[in-house]
């Protein structure tokens, strides 16, 4: 079954959030769960240390006490251990057993239990070393849990009874459990809140997210422009600004294309139009009249080189776009000499249409630079055909090749009305033509500069003081 977009959306944001609890909230968990193990089993460690602990002292004391002074004989010891019994102060919560070598109960602080016998390792283990012996466990007549300490009672070195402290473990087992409650609602708030915090932090990233993915498949549909709602202030608010910047660019990029296919539409039209004019009409022409004729060859011709311009201006593009535009670099290039060479053609065509061309040499030969010299020549064929159309109302253009901190720099200066400043930054934009109404692809000075930047070289593009446009081109003399 196939995804909506929706679906799919909607399954990678909530991929998104998976990822990040399994990343982040798990090992929070694991680690609380770990700390409430190890503190479960400290404070039971601590409670059921303290207790034998507390339980040792008081019978060692006991048996201590009784070996010393009340073993003389069994009935001296019988009495006492009967008293001790009957006077013990912690009956309610300890048992004081005073047993046989056979196990069997004598004495004891809880009555009811004289005459059995406990089955708890520990006082056969005391009659049988003569050490102390400690049980903790379930005691087999009761089968609840218990901690019982039993000391051995000496006479003439031999075994001849247990004193036996012991205790239930409810209380302890009712104190352990409370606190590892307490550390376990502790665990699970800290949980809970690490989960809250989380969530609502993920959700602060994934609404962005979503809403720079709703915004990024509108763009690949075609909603070129949009922009998101930037309502953010860390590095979300840079990939809005990314987004929306990227959406900006491709639609004025799309626009120029749009701008740049009617007219290069209309530009390719209208030499076609006057070539096929002026060719019908000196084919029609019956007196074959030379003025006529040798005045619509030449506008056959100079339609036909702007046509020829256009159409390796295209070319040029197409091999920018695909990256198959190089260079053909020689090492010896006079970059002075090209330049003589593209003025000298332009010169006379500028003359025709009323337009002065001026050039200024220098004072001194250039040295030789490594260049694609038909590169730089179609660099500066462009230049001064746009200074012409562009800046042709001044009836004037300067041209001047000079050295300068080790650049050789090439200067062409129109006097025309100028360009807007708003328009100074993207004139070398692809498909660019602003609001001038001169005819051209929009290409023209984008290839220019693509060329310059090939040489390691800089194509600047300004006004001029005191009017006009003035475009400077710096190479590198050691290429």
């Amino acid at each position: 079954m196939r995804r909506t977009a929706g679906q799919k959306k909607y399954l990678r944001i909530g991929g998104l959030r998976q990822r990040w609890i399994l990343n982040t909230i798990m090992p929070v968990f694991l680690l609380l769960v770990l700390i409430v193990t190890l503190f479960s089993a400290g404070v039971a460690s601590y409670y059921y240390s303290g207790i034998q602990r507390g339980l040792e002292i008081r019978a060692q004391d006991a048996a201590d006490s009784f070996n010393s002074y009340f073993m003389n004989s069994y009935t001296e010891y019988y009495q006492m251990a009967v008293y001790y019994t009957d006077s013990f102060d912690d009956k309610d919560r300890i048992e004081l057993q005073f047993i046989s070598p056979g196990g069997r109960i004598q004495a004891s602080s809880y009555g009811l239990t004289v005459g059995t016998s406990p089955s708890t390792g520990d006082i056969g283990e005391a009659v049988a070393t003569g050490e102390k012996s400690v049980f903790q466990g379930r005691d087999p007549a009761t089968g609840e849990n218990i901690l019982s300490v039993s000391y051995p009672l000496l006479f003439n070195g031999r075994v001849v009874g247990v004193m036996r402290l012991v205790t239930a473990l409810r209380a302890v087992e009712r104190q352990v459990l409370l606190a590892v409650l307490a550390v376990f609602v502790i665990a699970a708030v800290c949980m809970c809140m690490v989960v809250i915090s989380n969530l609502i932090f993920i959700n602060r990233v994934v609404e962005p997210v979503a809403v720079v993915s709703d915004a990024a498949k509108r763009i690949s549909a075609g909603g070129y422009g949009i922009q998101i709602e930037n309502r953010y202030t860390d590095e979300l608010a840079a990939l809005v600004d990314n987004i929306n910047d990227m959406s900006l660019k491709i639609g004025q990029n799309e626009k120029m294309k749009t701008e740049f296919i009617s007219s290069v539409s209309h530009e390719l039209r209208t030499p076609l139009t006057a070539i096929n004019g002026w060719g019908e009409t000196i084919l029609a022409d019956p007196s074959g009249d030379p003025a006529q004729m040798k005045k619509g060859i030449r506008i056959i011709l100079r339609e036909a080189r702007r046509l020829s311009t256009m159409v390796e201006e295209l070319l040029e593009f197409s091999k920018m776009e695909d990256g198959r535009f190089t260079l053909r670099v020689e090492p010896d290039v006079d970059l002075q000499s090209e330049f003589e060479d593209a003025i000298f053609t332009y010169r006379e065509l500028f003359r025709q249409e009323g337009i002065e061309l001026e050039y200024d040499a220098g004072d001194e030969a250039l040295p030789f630079i490594s260049a694609d010299p038909e590169r730089l020549k179609q660099v500066f064929c462009n230049v001064l055909d746009n200074a012409a159309k562009h800046g042709g109302s001044g009836k004037r253009i300067a041209a001047s090749v000079s050295a300068e901190d080790g650049y050789e720099v090439v200067r062409v200066r129109d006097f025309g009305p100028g360009i807007p400043e708003a328009e100074l930054p993207f004139v070398k934009q692809k498909f660019y033509k602003g609001s001038s109404k001169a005819r051209g692809s929009g290409i023209g000075l984008a290839v220019c500069d693509e060329i310059v930047t090939l040489h390691n070289g800089t194509f600047d593009i300004a006004n001029a003081e005191g009017g006009g446009t003035v475009v400077t081109i710096r190479l590198p003399m050691q290429g």
